[in-house]
Order: structure tokens, then sequence, then C-alpha cells
């Protein structure tokens, strides 16, 4: 049995919790006001910090769809047996849009099937996702369906895709023969896809950053919606012969009245906005909405922080209250802000980021990610912490001005608290906005530089396996026949290496190492006088470019391996060939190291060496188009589905970036602009409580003939003071953090202008905002009436 005094104050808790959730309700329409607001504020960081919670099970599930669908992390190929399949690449793009194709040869009557397959499908047929399956079936898909030549047999399940807008297939080709393909007995394994880079992980975490942390204040902020009423109600209740913990009870369960409607409202926003999921598509990333779901234990934590936040923030609040007749309730003598300390936040956040730029380039580590996360939002909390220090400090040099100026001026040095708190929302929102729109902005910038560069000249390389020359002229032959298409070449690439010595066949535990290699380029005449300057060619001709000694010796009568091994324990056969002793030289035309031109070591023409020796030849293919013909990208890709639906394409004619940052930068702009909003209500709120509790003073000016418009004016310049100073603040918040997160990705230091003259633009509005729904309230108390005393 509990004990007497336990069980008192339980039920006291209780019972003034119940009575301070009674004056939230009971508190006419401004209370109800206050209390949507405080609720609004709190379900937005809810919502935020449940999105926020579901971003690992997201990856999570995105990236295990991804390994269940292939067969990654193996190193030998099983047997060819009843249960085994020949599976092989065929990605394309089509206008812009990547479309993952996997071919598939079953070698008997029980092969392996993906997730989200039943059955494979026959010769001839495929399987699609719903998406491809609508843009086939759309008037644009003509192109597209003539280079998916293959019957619709059926939809690939949910369990198959990585998201609902996937545009991905599985077919069987009615040919015999599958090129470039890896024979699999199952499906799923503990391979790893290619990392995150390093500039893509930067962003995320500093978008987590500037999304939470304004959420954040703006939780803190929320709360105190009232909280000058609320502290005369409590000093009403003291008057009565409530003690200080009765009241610090009571306002607890103000806070609480608002909190946890909150909660339940952010919940629901949470839920209705995750069936946005499959709309959204980042870095061809589009999860369901199934995937975005959080944590059990970041579910509860949120439950019982948020509600607990509220409460800390309540009563932080009512620690300087005292009670005076009338139940007037005045804060202590104001202490003088102390400097030191607010400065030293952003220093620390500082000393942890600028030893990351050092670093450059910059590496995923979870104490960089640690570091980077903290300092970032040290910085943006140590702006919130300058303001009020900087609002005490400009407006206490402030004298003389109109008479508007001087009122809203005296009003901030009497008490800039909930001016400053409201205000600090605004802060942080906008240095963060800033800060992540510059990185995106940079690494825009860099992409569409390269892009740029590099598509000056309208080419597409192709590259693929190959058996034989043959092969390729019919390939050069179809490529030269496209509609568009101005020049193409090609040649065979491979790496020929050292023969090992005594020409010992190599195997698994030999201990030798691979030793250097060189690059042969194999053509036709015409094609190698496109590489080199020849002063005549004939089929049967070996050059050498005058590289030789690069990596590896080579001259006329030198043997060398074409079939060299990739690793030092790699078990091949050597494939010994001698260069011919007449080999001459021949001098390249760029032997340079450009991103288009390869540093050959030897050049051969068809007749002199056997193409199916070399272990991995492969065909390099360079088109030329005109831009003026249209699609004539797509008809490239066509023609290069019929030569090899596996070969791989390599060009810069469609930039993903641009679609996909713009996105994002529209996004985040939208989504600080509806906080900036938000902030401005809750400082209208704040406006017009301070107007309630200068009621008397308002009304005695009206009776000694003070204008509207005068009230009108300091209401404007009381707004805007602080809200100047803090994007003032924020602004060159903003440009240092973007521009240290520009350097620590290597990225060009570029100011998204538009932005921050929208977040200025938009400050301003917010200036005007809080004064136009001011002033009727304003009005409404200046009037006679309010001199009257019971």
């Amino acid at each position: 049995m509990s004990p007497p005094r336990l069980r008192a104050g339980t039920a006291a808790w209780a019972r003034d919790l119940a009575m301070g959730m009674r004056f939230a309700a009971g508190g006419g329409r401004e209370g109800r006001l206050r209390t949507a607001l405080t609720a609004a504020g709190v379900a937005l960081g809810v919502a935020v910090l449940l999105l926020g919670a579901s971003v690992p099970a997201l990856m999570d599930a995105w990236q295990g769809r991804e390994q269940a669908r292939e067969s990654l992390g193996r190193t030998h190929e099983p047997p060819p047996a009843d249960n085994t399949l020949r599976y092989a690449s065929a990605d394309t793009v089509f206008r812009g849009a990547q479309i993952r194709g996997r071919l598939v040869r079953p070698d008997g009557a029980h092969p392996p099937v993906p997730p989200g397959v039943r059955r494979l499908p026959g010769p001839g047929r495929m399987l699609v996702s719903p998406a491809l399956r609508d843009l086939l079936a759309s008037p644009g898909g003509a192109l597209l369906r003539e280079r998916l030549d293959y019957r619709v047999a059926g939809v690939i399940g949910d369990e198959g895709l990585r998201g609902p807008r996937e545009l991905t297939y599985l077919a069987q080709r009615a040919a015999p023969s599958l090129a470039n393909a890896t024979r699999i007995d199952h499906f799923g394994g503990n391979g790893h896809g290619p990392p995150v880079q390093a500039p893509a992980v930067v962003l995320v975490i500093m978008t987590c950053v500037a999304l939470l942390t304004p959420v954040l204040v703006f939780i803190g902020t929320s709360v105190r919606f009232g909280n000058e009423r609320r502290e005369r109600r409590l000093a009403a209740l003291r008057l009565i012969g409530a003690d200080v913990r009765t009241t610090r009870r009571i306002a607890s369960g103000e806070a609480l009245f608002g909190s946890l409607p909150g909660l339940v409202a952010g919940a629901a926003l949470f839920l209705g906005g995750r069936q946005l999921a499959p709309l959204i598509t980042l870095w061809d990333i589009n999860v369901f909405p199934s995937d975005v779901t959080p944590g059990p234990l970041a579910t509860v934590l949120i439950a019982l922080l948020v509600p607990a936040a509220a409460v800390a923030v309540t009563l932080f609040a009512q620690r300087g209250a005292t009670v005076e007749p009338l139940g007037v309730v005045r804060s202590r003598p104001p202490v003088r802000r102390r400097l030191w300390w607010r400065v030293a936040l952003p220093a620390a956040g500082a000393a942890l980021l600028v030893p990351l730029v050092r670093e450059y380039p910059w590496r995923d580590t979870p104490l960089h990610t640690v570091r980077l996360a903290a300092g970032a939002m040290l910085l943006l909390f140590g702006v919130t912490a300058l303001l009020p220090w900087l609002v005490d400090a400009v407006v206490g040099r402030l004298r003389g001005g109109p008479v508007p100026w001087q009122l809203a001026v005296r009003r901030l040095q009497l008490n800039s608290g909930p001016a400053t708190r409201a205000v600090s929302g605004i802060t942080v929102a906008v240095a963060g906005a800033i800060a992540v729109h510059m990185l995106l902005t940079g690494m825009q910038t860099g992409f569409a530089q390269a892009y740029a560069a590099s598509g000056k000249v309208p080419r597409i390389g192709l590259w693929g396996d190959v058996r034989d020359w043959p092969q390729v002229q019919r390939a050069l032959t179809a490529l030269r026949a496209t509609p568009g298409v101005t020049a193409v070449r090609g040649t065979v690439d491979a790496n020929i290496g050292p023969l090992p010595a005594g020409g010992r066949s190599r195997s698994a535990g030999h201990d030798e190492p691979a030793g250097p290699s060189a690059t042969i380029a194999v053509g036709s005449c015409a094609e190698l006088r496109a590489l080199a300057r020849l002063d005549s060619c004939r089929d049967g001709e070996v050059f050498l470019t005058g590289l030789r000694g690069r990596s590896l010796a080579l001259a006329p009568g030198t043997t060398v391996d074409l079939n060299p091994a990739f690793t030092r324990y790699d078990p091949v056969r050597p494939h010994p060939w001698t260069i011919p002793t007449a080999a001459r030289d021949a001098r390249l035309r760029h032997p340079g190291r450009a991103p288009d031109h390869i540093r050959y070591d030897l050049l051969a023409t068809p007749a002199a060496v056997d193409l199916g020796r070399f272990r991995s030849a492969t065909a390099e293919l360079k088109i030329r188009f005109d831009r003026s013909t249209p699609d004539a990208v797509e008809h490239i890709r066509n023609t290069a589905a019929r030569i090899d639906p596996t070969m791989n394409e390599a060009s810069v004619v469609d930039n993903p970036h641009d679609a996909q940052y713009s996105s994002v930068r529209d996004g985040l702009f939208a989504g600080a602009v509806i906080t900036l909003l938000l902030i401005g209500s809750g400082l209208v709120i704040s406006t017009v409580e301070q107007f309630h509790e200068r009621r008397r003073a308002l009304s005695a000016l009206d009776a000694h003939g003070t204008r509207r418009t005068t009230l009108g004016w300091s209401v404007l310049w009381q707004t805007a003071i602080p809200v100047v100073l803090g994007l003032g603040l924020a602004l060159g918040c903003g440009l240092a953090l973007g521009a240290l997160l520009l350097t620590m990705t290597g990225s060009p230091v570029t100011v998204d202008v538009p932005v921050v003259a929208g977040m200025t633009a938009t400050g301003g509005g917010v200036i005007l905002f809080v004064t136009a729904l001011s002033l009727p309230p304003l009005w409404r108390l200046m009037r006679p009436d309010g001199l009257r005393t019971e």
C-alpha cells in the first residue's frame, strides 16, 4: 500500500494538471488560438522528428530490396545445373530516365526466381514494373517500345522493386545465347552496392540538421505562446493562496494541453504525409509509404520527450515570476546578458568543422558524421543564443527619433524576450536554409560545369564485350546508318601483361603479383589513324606508341600475356603473344590524359592478333550525332540495344542532377517559407498579448490624442528591429556555414543569390504580416473604456 503522502502528491499533481488544462481550454477565443498555434508548432516538430527517425529504416528497406533481387558478393560461378540461370544487366536510359533491365536464360527447369516474380518470363517475353508498363503504353513511349522488343507477360510485385516509380524489367531473349552474363543459382547475397559519395552524405546530414534545428527551437517557442497571460493567471492563483509548486503544476498542465494534441496531430500529419512518399524521388531513391516508418524506440522517445520538453520550457519560463497586488506579474530585475557563453557555442561548432575542411577529400566515417552534425547544430544554436544579446546591445544604444520609433525602442528596452524568442526561430530556419541551398547550388554548379564542358561536342560512348572484329564492324555499320549519327569510330581495347616465369599456369594460392600492365587497341587502319599519326598501315601491322616503359617494357619481339591476372590469386592460364619484330613506332594524336582519350601503349590491326585470346576484350565505340535531329540519342540507344542489349553507355547528353537538385532546393525553400509564416503567427500572438498587458497605457495615449497611425508604425518598428537583426545574423551564419561545407566537399563556393534574396524578402513579408494582423486588436484596445477601474 502506498504511503499517504505519495498518494496525496499524486492526487495533487493530477488535480493541478487537470486545472491547468481547463484554464488552457477555457481561455476564450484568444486562448483557443494560442492553444491551436502551440499544437501546430508541436505537430510540425513531431512530424519532422518522426520523418528523421524513419530515415534509417527507409534506407534499410530500400537497400534490402535491392540486395534481395541481385546476386552480390559471389566470387566463383556455380556449374550449370537444373537450378541455375544466366543473368546479365541490360540497363538503359530513355529521355533522361534510368531504366534497370535484367536478362535471364535458365539452364534447367527449376531456375531461381527473384523477389516479386512468381515465374520467369518465357523467350521473347518480359515482366515490367507498373511505372514502366505505363510508360510503354503512353504515346511518348513508342521509341522505348521499339528498344524493349519483348512482349509484356506480367508485372513485377512490390517485393522486387526499390520503389513504386522505379522503371525496371526482367526479360528473356529469344536468341539462344546471352552475352556478358553471369551464372547464378540464387538471388540475394551479402554484397553491398557502391558507397554514397561524400557530397551526398554531407547534403543528407545538413538537410537533417537544417530541418531539425529550427523545429526544436520552434517547439520551445510555441509552448511559450501566451506566457504573459499565463503568468497573470498564476499570479491571481498565488493571491488566493496557491503556493509556488501548485502554480508550476498548473502551468505544466497548460503546456501539456497544447503539446498532447500537437503530438497526436503530428503523428497524423506524419502518417498522412508519408502517403506522398511515392511521388518523391531524390537521387533515384523512391520508396513505398510503408518504408517510412520510425523505429519503436525512436517513436517512444519522441512521444515522451516532446511533452516533457514542453513542460520543461514552461517551468523555465516561470522561474523569474513574482506576484504583486492586483495580480500583476513582473519579472525579476533584468540581468545583463553575458556574451562569453553565447560566443562559445558557435566557436565550438567552428572548431569541429574547420578540421574537417582540412581533411579534404571528406571521408564518410561515423566520427566525421557526428562532428559535422554537432558542429552545424552548435553554429545554428549559437546564432539563436547571440540574438537576444545583440537586440539588447543595439536597442540599448538607440536614442531619439520619431515618436513611433521611440515607442518601439522603449518597449524592446523594457522587455525584448518575447520578440527575440519568436525571431530566433526565423534566424535558425533562414541560416540553415541558406547553408543547405549554398551546398546544393555549389554541387549543382559543379555538375552543370562538368556536363557543359563534356557536352560541347554531342557524342555518346558505348562499350561492351566482343568476340571478334567482324562483330565490331557490324556494330559500326549499324550505328552509321542510324538517324542523326554524323560519325562513328571504334576499337577493341584490352589489357596485356608480362608472361609468368616459365609459362606456368597461375593457381589459387600461388603468391605471385599480377605485375605491370599495358593497354592495347585493336582496329582497322582507318580507326587507328584516328588515334595516331601513321605513315602507312596495312592489316597485320602493329605499332608502338612510344609510351613503352611506362608500366610494361614493350619492344619488337617481346612476348606478353593476353590473359593477364587481375589479382594476385587469379587462377587463369596465360595466353602468350609475341610482338612482331616488324612493329613500328607511332605517335598518339592525343597523348595527354583527357577524359575522352586513352593512353594506348600498343596499336594492332585485326589480322595481327586473335581477339578471342584476350581475357576481356572490350569494344569501345564513340558516336557523334546531330542535335537538330529529333530523338537522335534515343535512335542511337535503340540501335545499341539491337546490337547487344547488354552494351553499356557513357555519355553526358542527360544531366539528371539539374532536376533532382532543383526539386530539393524548391522543397527546402517552401519548407523554410512555411516555417517563417508559422513563426510569424507566433509573433502575432506575442505582440497582441503585449497590447493586452499595456491596454491602460494605450487607452491613456488615445485619450491624450495620440494618432492610431503613430502606434501602428511603432508596432512595425517593434517587429522590424528584431527581425532585421535576426536576418543579419542568419545571413552571416548561413553564408559562413555554406562556405565551410562547399570547401569540405571540394565544390566551388557559390552564393545562392535568389534564395538569399527570397529569404530576406520573406523576412520582410513576415514583418508586414505581423504588423497587419496586429493592427485590428490595437484599434480595439485604444478606447477610453480601457481607463475604467473596478
